[in-house]
């Protein structure tokens, strides 16, 4: 439940932020592809680009066009070798990473639910700049846009340790590359109301009333039955990718023995021997044996907690959502449909904590959902 705390301290800390009283910022986090790292090389002085593969036991960067078709093709290759070509331009001192968002081919000029604007489309999310605003401008004279939210500080790449926000305004201005930070800096229009305190306040109240609710034992029997623990996830995130909020904790509870009972007499109808069928209806029956009236209850607390802690959360994503300088859509294959950003970062710029808060519900809906056409659906109408 370690995670469950730290969720309710990330969501108090954030309320605290809003209403002026905490020390901190927000940023947004933006669905960007590919995950980018740019730099100045520790061991040599040159400027590499390179993907996550920049902390292996042997870092793997690029610095020269030879070097990405050695390691990458297509898409990918296209966009590093972008990066590479247009990034110096921004003087970039130490190490930063970031989210690519588009490259010149990918900025499109739509009409959207009768409104024009610029677009481009990474990933899921389709964010969408009015056509007549100076941002616009920007990102169609752009050759690749690029939003930086991490900074690297050491001599090594293993030994390099990261820091939440980046300074954009230490980089070089450049009309080729679109070069954002993900803080969000104008907070006048995130003031919350009293009836919107109120409503965070109450479930994070209750959340930390059914938290300490939970009995010990029971948390204690999941945590030493990772298997069912991971059972349990499995049953949830089918919800999550429906987009579904759980309502009726009781049911879900029930609804839970039902899908472990199906799943094992699944493989217990698949097993060809007497041998086979005994040792699935032993497991079913062993698994099951968790289940007692308390452990019931508790599971239903914990469900009751998730509620409540997904309740504050979209509350709190709602009210920052005022802030956001440009649309975002779902593209679908019957029009665009709108939808919020991916989520949030709270930084605790006193003790340095970062901590993410994701609509998991539109977001993970969005992802797996075959209706949502994501950016690399080129060939997809």
């Amino acid at each position: 439940m370690n995670g469950t705390r730290q969720a309710i301290l990330a969501l108090r800390s954030l309320r605290d932020m809003l209403a002026g009283t905490h020390e901190g910022k927000i940023s947004v986090k933006w669905d960007g592809a590919p995950a980018i790292f740019a730099g100045i090389d520790p061991r040599d002085g040159k400027f590499f680009v390179a993907k996550k593969g920049i902390f292996n036991k042997t870092p793997k960067v690029y610095k020269t066009n030879a070097d990405v078709d050695a390691d990458t093709s297509g898409d990918l290759a296209d966009k590093l070798k972008a990066a590479l070509k247009y990034l110096p331009t921004l003087g970039i001192k130490g190490v930063v990473q970031g989210d690519f968002l588009f490259s010149k081919s990918d900025v499109k000029t739509e009409t959207i639910k009768g409104d024009s604007y610029v677009t481009f489309h990474p990933n899921t999310i389709v964010y969408a700049v009015p056509a007549n605003t100076s941002m616009a401008s920007d990102i169609k004279s752009a050759e690749i846009g690029i939003v930086w939210h991490t900074e690297y500080h050491g001599d090594s790449f293993e030994t390099m340790k990261a820091s939440y926000g980046v300074d954009i305004t230490k980089f070089n201005q450049s009309k080729k590359v679109w070069s954002q930070d993900a803080i969000l800096r104008d907070m006048t229009n995130v003031t919350m109301s009293k009836e919107d305190t109120d409503e965070v306040n109450n479930h994070l109240s209750m959340a930390g009333k059914i938290f300490n609710s939970i009995a010990g034992t029971t948390l204690r029997e999941l945590e030493a039955n990772p298997v069912l623990a991971q059972t349990i996830e499995q049953y949830n995130n089918m919800y999550v990718r429906r987009g579904q909020v759980i309502t009726n904790t009781t049911a879900h509870v029930n609804g839970l023995i039902k899908f472990i009972s199906d799943k094992y007499q699944a493989e217990i109808n698949k097993a060809k021997t007497d041998k086979g069928r005994q040792s699935q209806t032993k497991k079913m029956q062993d698994t099951l044996k968790f289940f007692s009236a308390t452990n019931k209850k508790n599971l239903k607390l914990m469900f009751d907690l998730q509620l409540v802690i997904v309740l504050a959360k979209l509350k709190l994503i709602n009210i920052l959502s005022r802030l956001s300088q440009n649309k975002t859509f779902l593209k679908t294959k019957h029009g665009f449909r709108v939808t919020g950003q991916e989520g949030y970062v709270a930084i605790d710029t006193l003790g340095g904590d970062a901590v993410k808060i994701v609509d998991r519900m539109e977001f993970s809906f969005a992802n797996f959902s075959p209706d949502i056409l994501k950016g690399w659906d080129k060939g997809r109408t």
